[in-house]
């Protein structure tokens, strides 16, 4: 599965790694610090053949601290968590929050590990690992971090988003979302989506981080009292609401217009008339008309029209 990262580098849909992924990663990285470290050793052997036994001995001890503790943290520094070997398992240190590491997590956890893995040969990291139930060893515990799997088999289908509580349907249908990013939006609905396979610590951490953003952007405070993953769950259902009622008023928001309907009149049923009736008022119908026209005829000619 490809990673999910929010707008602030939140990670998220990812599980926490356990002890036989981690030990095959560490030792991994391990054998490639090894490797790293004889040919340092070699190269200032030869440097300094002709310097003191202090000062080898000083030399020695340093490349030991830059190579086997600088090295690691260097790498997890500027990798935000991905050595070799946790790159080739597939794993990631992250922040107990999802957020990415920075130098001071990486150089408690290289400080840590020295005792952890080095001196003890992984003894007391893998108990720390067993006992702990996000499979964190000691140095994870002081740097406040997490090793966690960025690869996540696929399910083979797609998972809707939760709806909201019922109480809250329709509760932000004021709100304005049109400073809201797309990105926003799609780590929202990523987290909605996969909330149920997170860390009950880190997804709370990752719901109070994306409502806090969600807040910034709308200007508009959540309420009080409401979960965080209940708040974005509703906002969510509000907007794709809005979205449903642009779809289907469409047509007529795009300049359909209607066209005109005439209007229909009524038809007045009329009684059949008998021929011979039809014949005489036809007839009479006839007289009546040419003596009018006559009368018309005259009144004008004599310009005069007679009374009653």
């Amino acid at each position: 599965m490809s990673e999910l990262v929010t707008g602030d580098a939140v990670v998220l849909g990812l599980r926490p790694a356990r002890l036989p992924s981690r030990a095959l990663a560490s030792a991994i990285d391990l054998a490639v610090t090894f490797v790293v470290f004889i040919l340092v050793s070699v190269v200032l052997g030869i440097a300094s053949a002709a310097l003191d036994e202090a000062a080898v001995a000083a030399i020695g001890v340093a490349s030991f601290l830059l190579v086997l503790i600088g090295g690691p943290v260097a790498v997890e520094t500027l990798s935000h968590g991905r050595s070799l070997g946790k790159l080739a398992c597939g794993l990631r240190v992250v922040r107990d929050d999802g957020g990415p590491i920075r130098f001071r997590h990486a150089l408690v956890r290289g400080a840590m590990g020295l005792v952890e893995i080095l001196l003890t040969f992984g003894a007391v990291a893998s108990i720390a690992s067993l006992v702990s139930a996000r499979g964190r060893r000691i140095g994870d515990v002081f740097a406040g971090t997490l090793v966690i799997r960025e690869r996540v088999a696929a399910t083979g289908r797609s998972v809707a988003v939760p709806p909201p509580p019922p109480w809250l349907v329709g509760r932000f249908a004021e709100l304005d979302l049109s400073g809201v990013r797309d990105e926003l939006w799609s780590a929202i609905r990523q987290y909605l989506t996969r909330m149920q396979q997170l860390d009950p610590g880190v997804g709370r951490s990752i719901a109070e981080r994306l409502a806090g953003e969600l807040v910034a952007r709308t200007g508009a405070a959540a309420p009080q009292g409401v979960p965080a993953a209940a708040f974005l769950a509703a906002v969510v259902h509000e907007r794709q609401s809005r979205d449903a009622r642009r779809m289907f008023a469409g047509p007529r928001a795009g300049g359909y217009v209607e066209a005109p309907v005439a209007p229909v009149t009524p038809v007045v049923p009329v009684a059949p008339v008998a021929p011979s009736a039809a014949g005489a008022g036809s007839r009479a119908g006839g007289r009546g008309a040419g003596d009018d026209e006559q009368r018309r005829g005259g009144a004008s000619s004599g310009g005069f029209a007679p009374p009653g």
